[in-house]
């Protein structure tokens, strides 16, 4: 299939381009920028436009066989000049849906959204916490638009762990240098905990819906339910370090702060994926260690080399 993956410039939908071309199809990758250089992306075509302004348009959108949309808006695009939550509702519950419109006018035949596990994992948290309300509607909105001549599923993972080469990630680091004591934190973890997915395991799954996934339907997928501090002492395991992080919510804690923790501090989000959906997309799972050691393994000389 020839496919555009808007975002596959990325993490998310770098690895997904990365896997289904190595599956045979012809990807381009859609973004607002070029990929990373040295990212296999970079020698993909490019397909650039801003989806929340209305870019790829339906002339643009025309002659692919499918669409997979990974460039969902978080705290990293909120617009300075506007609140979160006016950005929210622009970006995701207004800007995404009409994005889809297009590539259903362009003719596309299928067409996948990667969502957020928030609204299927939490649906208590739809209407308190303004992030989650706008992916929400955004994937009703999109999933709504399925008809027998535009096949359109949703994929909605949890926190998403793991390396995509020539994609260096801010975070990725941080963790690394907590886990080495070379970044300027007190070695505690916050409460609470939360679902993750290798990003190798949610290519596995895009690509298992691209192929077989029903229509208008929201797939949640996700491995492994692990408190923060298991989570982050296998970066700590994975640089040597075998130090017991102490558990404290008493103040907000660096690499996770408050602003990331919709169920607050201390709070869980917690879920097991439909067991049969989970053996029908065939996707990897108890991956999360490997993924960590993986960062490691990437991370570490990089963090060495800044000190």
């Amino acid at each position: 299939m020839k496919i555009l993956i808007v975002g596959g410039t990325g993490f998310i939908g770098g690895d997904a381009a990365t896997l289904l071309q190595s599956k045979g199809h012809e990807i381009t990758v859609g973004g607002r920028k070029p990929a990373p250089p040295e990212s296999a992306m970079a020698k993909m075509p490019l397909l650039t436009g801003d989806y929340i302004a209305d870019g790829y348009t339906v002339d643009e959108l025309r002659g692919f066989d499918a669409v997979i949309f990974a460039a969902g808006s978080d705290l990293r695009h909120v617009d300075p000049n506007s609140t979160q939550e006016e950005h929210w509702i622009r970006a995701n519950a207004e800007a995404t849906p009409r994005f889809f419109e297009r590539v259903r006018d362009a003719g596309v035949k299928r067409a996948i959204l990667i969502g957020s596990f928030y609204p299927q994992a939490a649906p208590h948290l739809v209407e308190k916490v303004p992030y989650i309300q706008a992916r929400y509607q955004a994937d009703l909105a999109v999933r709504a638009l399925a008809s027998d001549s535009f096949h359109v599923s949703s994929v909605n993972p949890p926190y998403v762990v793991g390396t995509v080469p020539g994609v260096f990630i801010d975070s990725l680091a941080a963790y690394i240098g907590f886990a080495l004591g070379t970044l300027p934190i007190p070695h505690f973890a916050p409460g609470g905990g939360a679902n993750f997915i290798s990003v190798a395991s949610l290519s596995q799954a895009i690509a298992a819906v691209l192929e077989r996934g029903e229509n208008g339907k929201a797939y949640l997928v996700g491995d492994e339910n692990l408190t923060f501090k298991a989570y982050l002492e296998l970066y700590f395991r994975a640089v040597g370090n075998n130090e017991s992080l102490p558990v404290s919510d008493a103040q907000e804690h660096p690499l996770f702060p408050d602003i990331i923790l919709y169920a607050g501090r201390g709070g869980t989000v917690y879920f097991e994926p439909p067991a049969a959906e989970a053996a029908f997309l065939g996707y990897q799972r108890h991956d999360i260690k490997r993924a960590v050691e993986e960062i490691a393994a990437v991370y570490r000389p990089i963090v060495q080399s800044q000190q």
